[in-house]
């Protein structure tokens, strides 16, 4: 049990348990972030998670203490199941768990649940469990299916869900979580900031002269709309001088990427994996976040703090970082079956505030026409007559265009008597 003494609101001794899965980037510098400052404050931390991670992020020297698990990326039974029997160990002393990501937030409330007696059905027991959800489902098919379903697995699951924009956090409403919170994620301060020589010295190393250098910070990723960038960037070769594009990280799409900036012989370059962001702000002249969807993504704020001027996406949570207006209602993406109309809960909302409309002339919701009269009334009177009158002048039309018809048939017939008459009469005719 921890002890009655607290620090910064953490009573000393807290045993705190914070799952995530694989994670290249922000996600996991969150992690390390929120460790550091948890056993700072003297409680227990123990980081489960892949073992890349640790590589990556160094939770031991943050002051955790580091249990392998294999969180996958993608959904695998097998792995998934041998995964949620290692955390159930792992959880079960803990007196709160924290998981960072969708699928670390399912498989952290598997393994926190207990089996209720009779058939086999799960119940919420064991630690209490928050889930930080970073980033949005963007997939289709069997793909979102699977995923949906392990939103409603930590809607129900999860004493407390953290959003990260406000789609997400009302995502988890709809799917009936009980807590539902903005979730802040702060950015690491850097531990010193570049100095003048800095700009000067990088941007001799990448050859850039006196061209204007965007850059762009980011995972090499589908979410990051990286293709739309390289199409800027062949409108921007004209230019000059020719601006120059770099991008730092790395990913699956890196192979592809390449291989159409030397087919297109692209003014961008890929700079690989850097851990000198900070400079490469200060070298750059302008940066660029063109993803599909973000929630909070840090290098939005460390380009605030650097002072750069910033183009990105009104996408996610970036609007409310950058104190704008949030996106309009819109598709997410378009489902099988739902192409040119908008998907999603913005879509449905507005397709049914659509089919409650009234239409013309007839009274609205939490109207009703009393029978005693009234507007209401008066307009279904007025819709009644104007019907009878329009099926007066149908059957007008139609009598109208028989008649047409009969008339000429009629013509036509004397037309045909007359001119079989005409043949008669000029027959030869014998004399006896």
């Amino acid at each position: 049990m921890p002890e009655s003494h607290t620090n910064g609101g953490v009573p000393r001794g807290t045993r705190v348990a914070l799952v995530l899965g694989t994670s290249g980037g922000g996600v996991g510098r969150h992690v390390r972030s929120v460790a550091a400052g948890l056993a700072g404050r003297g409680a227990s931390v123990v980081v489960c998670g892949p073992a890349s991670t640790e590589e990556a992020f160094g939770f031991g020297a943050a002051g955790a203490r580091f249990a392998e698990v294999d969180l996958t990326d993608r959904p695998r039974p097998i792995q998934d199941a041998k995964a949620v029997a290692r955390l159930r160990t792992l959880l079960r002393d803990a007196d709160v768990v924290h998981a960072h990501g969708l699928r670390a937030g399912a498989l952290a409330a598997t393994a926190c649940a207990r089996v209720a007696p009779g058939p086999l059905r799960f119940a919420r027991g064991g630690p209490p469990l928050a889930v930080t959800l970073h980033n949005a489902v963007i997939a289709g098919g069997r793909t979102a299916a699977i995923y949906g379903a392990l939103e409603r697995l930590v809607a129900r699951g999860a004493r407390t869900v953290l959003g990260v924009s406000p789609d997400l956090e009302e995502r988890m409403r709809a799917l009936g979580a009980r807590d539902v919170r903005h979730a802040l994620v702060p950015a690491p301060a850097p531990s010193e900031l570049p100095s003048p020589a800095v700009r000067a010295d990088l941007r001799a190393r990448l050859g850039v002269g006196d061209r204007p250098l965007i850059l762009t910070v980011g995972r090499l990723a589908d979410q990051k709309g990286l293709p739309a960038l390289l199409d800027a960037a062949a409108g921007w070769a004209g230019r000059t001088p020719e601006p120059l594009v770099a991008i730092a990280g790395t990913g699956p799409l890196e192979g592809a990427l390449r291989e159409r900036i030397e087919r297109e012989k692209l003014p961008v370059r890929l700079l690989g994996q850097r851990d000198d962001v900070p400079g490469l702000l200060a070298a750059s002249d302008i940066a660029v976040v063109p993803s599909v969807w973000e929630g909070q993504p840090l290098i939005v704020q460390e380009i605030l703090r650097a002072g750069r001027p910033m183009v990105a996406t009104r996408v996610g949570g970036i609007p409310g970082m950058v104190g704008a207006a949030p996106p309009r209602e819109g598709p997410a993406r378009a489902r099988p079956g739902e192409r040119g109309r908008a998907a999603g809960p913005a879509g449905r909302r507005r397709r049914a505030r659509t089919r409650r409309r009234p239409r013309p002339g007839r009274p609205g919701p939490g109207r009703t026409a009393r029978r005693g009269g009234g507007p209401a009334r008066r307009d279904a009177a007025h819709r009644g007559r104007r019907g009878r009158a329009a099926r007066r002048a149908l059957r007008g039309t139609a009598r109208r265009e028989l008649s047409d018809s009969a008339q000429t048939q009629r013509v036509g017939a004397s037309r045909a008597k007359f001119a079989e008459r005409e043949r008669l009469a000029a027959r030869p005719r014998w004399t006896g």
